[in-house]
């Protein structure tokens, strides 16, 4: 850590002394309030002349918890600021060229609204986030995403989003405008890494709730012990009151339960995916399924053509050029494909002239090309194309279902080719599962997750695919609705859904799930939709987020049932030193023999204070995350942080007090 940074965390701890941030925290502030009362009442000896050490130096202690506390919130929201202080400077600087009753003029791009249009060149940086009207060229996206390898963005395709900040390395675009100024993804991203939209999470809130409650029933406890020890004559020590309070509260977890939270958010930024708040990161710990495209996400979704397989009477050549023919004007990596397998074949024919093409959907799943003879070429799904050729009252091959058949049980996509005249064969598209997927998925079930691939193939190929993958479930032919429809039903049945997306279509889904995470290379409207965007665009990265969301939630259940056991051996330290002077008899508690019941209190509040610059390294790694059942994990946890929680304490605690005593 370099020297200013660890300045500028120190000056914040220091800061958040202040009452208005103390008063955030439940158990902090009692602790707030237990040292300024413990400041007093050791200024109030000195001044009356009496023994103040023991007083002075617990007040001393009780600051330092205080500040170790803020240290751990400090040292996490400084893990953004370097990110977070250049993304300023990138937003500050830009301009734009703004493109108003065609004329141009230069704007400072945070006076843009949504609607304007500005013309972005080669070279310049783009100024807005938006959606490209016109032309295409490849992006540097390395100021916002780390990437240094270029992308390409093109208008009217799933890759037309652009973001403020990145690079127009090639071409020429007019991008329209399409955030409110000061909610640009860059003020997102800022707002993120230096917390200032850190929201406490549905289950920090309840955690919060409990151990302010647990404060208040020990402030009671203790508030009633003086009363009765003046109705016994006996007199009690402040000071040993307020430090009995201290160890009694749950410090630990009190103290790190902000930087928990942070941590997260960080880890979720580290893995370069913005969630648009904490809940998001600690609902990914809770997802029940996992819907996935397998385009992409279980295979590379780099299809290639790989061969031709003609029906009975069709000749190889034939549908090589009526592939090649419905391919001509598809930019797809799958058309780009067909078309250089068919010209590997044979030529197309020179008078070949195109009037319209035919786009695909995901309605329709076919696409092609109209000629200006009007005869028509369109490759699409099986039963895509059985539906358009009954249309048209073609004739169904008898032999088509076998090479369909023959190509979906080799785990291959089949593209049936047809003209207006005839269904004349099958390409045979042939994909890779990506390495290591399998034991991803294995893992996830151990963790309880359930994995439902999605896609457009037929139910044989999807069949094979699933089984490779090992998959739990997999629903094929599927269109945008049906996915909307299968986040529902899993939510009907009470359980929590994640899914990715990058399209528009992808948008309503997204925004049913409850993680919806977005690519960075989408469009703008599924990233306004889902409430994660991943900025490699990259599919798999869903895996990536269920399992930091499962670690934030381990990592603060273990330090909770660490910081809530080893009240047990702080108890047992302060109690018979509180007593033992008024009551002998409470002597028989001191099992631990310690020196004296100074040194007790002391050794008790060093142990209190020490332990959460100690845990922070663990907060902010995060606690390991195993592949196991819940019911596992929490045996788990109990054994070795709730064993470790008391037993940790008395070996340390007996430590401190066997050195303080060497100097007394």
């Amino acid at each position: 850590m370099q020297t200013s940074n660890f300045k500028s965390i120190i000056m914040v701890s220091l800061v958040k002394l202040l009452p208005q941030h103390a008063f955030k925290n439940p158990v902090m502030f009692v602790v707030w309030l237990g040292t300024l009362v413990s400041l007093l009442l050791s200024f109030q000896l000195m001044l009356q002349q009496q023994p103040f050490g023991l007083a002075i130096s617990c007040s001393v202690i009780l600051l330092l918890t205080l500040l170790f506390a803020n240290f751990s919130e400090a040292f996490a929201e400084a893990r953004g600021q370097g990110q977070a202080q250049s993304l300023k400077a990138t937003r500050a600087a830009l301009k734009a060229t703004r493109i108003s009753a065609g004329k141009l003029d230069s704007v400072d791009a945070s006076l843009l609204k949504p609607g304007d249009q500005v013309l972005v060149k080669a070279g310049e940086v783009i100024p807005v986030d938006g959606e490209i009207l016109k032309g295409f060229g490849t992006v540097n996206e390395s100021a916002v995403t780390g990437e240094s390898a270029a992308v390409l963005r093109e208008a009217n395709t799933d890759r037309s989003s652009v973001i403020a900040g990145t690079i127009l390395l090639t071409g020429e675009l007019i991008v329209q405008v399409s955030q409110e100024p000061g909610h640009s993804f860059l003020d997102k991203m800022i707002a993120l890494v230096e917390g200032a939209e850190r929201k406490k999470t549905p289950n920090e809130q309840a955690l919060t709730v409990l151990l302010a409650a647990l404060t208040m029933v020990f402030v009671l406890v203790v508030a009633t012990l003086p009363p009765m020890a003046s109705f016994l004559d006996v007199r009690l020590d402040y000071v040993m009151l307020i430090a009995l309070l201290v160890c009694l509260i749950p410090t630990t977890i009190g103290g790190l339960l902000p930087a928990i939270g942070i941590a997260g958010m960080n880890r979720a930024l580290q893995a370069n995916v913005i969630a648009k708040s904490g809940k998001a990161v600690e609902v990914a710990g809770d997802i029940d399924t996992l819907l996935l495209d397998k385009t992409g996400t279980i295979t590379y979704g780099d299809r290639q053509a790989t061969e031709f397989l003609p029906v009975q009477g069709v000749s190889i050549t034939q549908l090589a050029i009526a592939a090649g023919i419905s391919s001509l004007n598809d930019p797809t990596p799958e058309g780009k494909s067909v078309l250089k397998l068919t010209l590997d074949h044979t030529d197309l024919p020179e008078e070949v002239a195109i009037q319209e093409s035919i786009p695909f959907t995901a309605e329709t799943r076919i696409s092609g090309n109209t000629l200006t003879n009007q005869s028509i070429a369109v490759k699409g799904s099986a039963d895509a194309i059985i539906k358009w050729a009954l249309q048209r009252e073609l004739r169904i091959p008898a032999n088509l279902d076998l090479l369909v058949n023959q190509v979906a049980k080799s785990g291959g996509t089949p593209l049936v080719v047809a003209m207006d005249t005839a269904i004349l064969g099958v390409v045979a598209l042939t994909d890779v599962i990506k390495p290591g997927v399998a034991e991803r998925f294995a893992s996830l079930r151990a963790l309880g997750v359930k994995t439902i691939m999605v896609t457009g193939d037929n139910p044989v190929t999807a069949g094979v695919i699933a089984a490779q993958a090992g998959v739990d479930d997999f629903v094929a032919e599927a269109k945008p609705e049906d996915k909307l429809q299968l986040i529902r039903q899993e939510q009907d049945a009470g359980r929590l859904v994640a899914m990715v997306g990058d399209g528009t279509n992808d948008a309503p889904a997204l925004a049913q799930a409850d993680i919806g995470l977005a690519m960075n290379n989408g469009t703008q409207a599924a990233k306004e939709a889902g409430n994660m965007v991943d900025l490699d665009s990259d599919p798999t990265k869903l895996l990536a987020v269920v399992e930091i969301g499962k670690q934030l939630l381990i990592t603060r259940g273990a330090l909770t049932t660490f910081s809530l056991a080893n009240d047990v051996a702080k108890y047992f330290a302060i109690i018979p030193a509180v007593f033992a002077g008024a009551i002998p008899s409470i002597a028989a508690l001191n099992f631990m023999q310690l020196h004296s019941p100074g040194t007790a209190v002391v050794s008790a509040l060093i142990f209190n204070a020490l332990i959460i610059p100690a845990l922070i390294p663990l907060a902010m790694r995060g606690v390991r995350l195993k592949a196991a059942t819940a019911d596992v994990l929490l045996k788990h946890n109990m054994l070795i942080y709730g064993l470790g929680g008391v037993l940790v304490p008395f070996v340390a605690i007996k430590g401190i007090d066997m050195f303080l005593s060497m100097f007394l």
